[in-house]
Parts: structure tokens; C-alpha cells; sequence
């Protein structure tokens, strides 16, 4: 049974391992949060916090600026915070945050877009989540016979 059931899938677009320079400032108190980039994708980005850092708020805004892998090109957004991660599993490398970007020049996220592809996905950190509705619904919708009539 469990080789049928179908994955979750939280992400709109594929997030790509990247280990890239930016630098990400918090818009409260302009403080540098973070220096480097670990995972990328056209309207995200994971990036780990300088020590000493103080972890901004999920839905606090920051200012991004980062290198487009393999160029010399840097381009700027808004971002949100969406998710902390503290680094207290072992498979987390460190701590820090993932952003989701909210303002970004078009020019700029299609410069962005056109680096990603060729890039590996960063390995997961944990397993799937199972989407059990998706995998009735499918089922039910390949697999049941149509009604007879009398």
C-alpha cells in the first residue's frame, strides 16, 4: 500500500542547491543577517544566519541581495520571512531562514529564473509528508467502474 500513496507538494517551483554569496538585512533595525545562500529557487531562498544574528519574526520583512549562481550578476529583492530553522536537527546545517520573495525587478527574477536550471535539488532534510486525500481521490477516479443501469 505504501508504495501508491502520493507526496505533498508545498513548494510552487523547485528549490536548487546553491552555496552563493548575498547579503540579507533585516528591515526593523537594518541589522546584516546573513552573508550566504544554500538554497535558491525564482521566489525563495534559503540562507543561513551570520553568528551572532538575531533571527528575525516569520513575516518580518528583509532586503536580499545575491549572486546569480555561476555569474557575476547580483540582483535585489523584498523577501518575508517564512520559516526559521533553528538547527537543532542534525541534518540541518545550521541556523536559519527561509525566505519567500514578495518584490523583485523582472528583469532581475528572469536573470535569476535562467541560472536555475541544470542546478541540483538540495537533498532532503526529511521525509515526504503523504497527501492520503490526493491518493483517494486518484484512486477513486482511476479505479472505480461506472454505474450499471437497472
Amino acid at each position: 500500500m505504501g508504495d501508491g500513496i502520493r507526496t505533498a507538494r508545498q513548494r510552487r517551483s523547485l528549490r536548487r542547491a546553491v552555496d552563493v554569496p548575498c547579503e540579507v538585512v533585516g528591515e526593523a533595525r537594518f541589522e546584516l543577517l546573513s552573508r550566504r545562500a544554500l538554497d535558491l529557487s525564482d521566489d525563495g531562498a534559503f540562507v543561513l544566519l551570520e553568528p551572532g544574528a538575531q533571527p528575525p519574526r516569520p513575516g518580518d520583512e528583509v532586503y536580499v541581495s545575491l549572486r546569480v549562481p555561476h555569474s557575476r550578476h547580483w540582483v535585489g529583492a523584498v523577501a518575508r520571512v517564512a520559516r526559521i530553522v533553528r538547527g537543532r536537527r542534525a541534518q540541518d546545517p545550521g541556523v536559519g531562514i527561509g525566505l519567500q520573495f514578495v518584490a523583485m525587478d523582472r528583469v532581475e527574477q528572469a536573470l535569476l529564473r535562467s541560472a536555475l536550471p541544470g542546478l541540483p535539488p538540495p537533498l532532503p532534510g526529511r521525509r515526504l509528508r503523504r497527501d492520503y486525500a490526493a491518493t483517494v481521490a486518484e484512486t477513486f477516479e482511476a479505479g472505480s467502474p461506472a454505474p450499471r443501469a437497472a
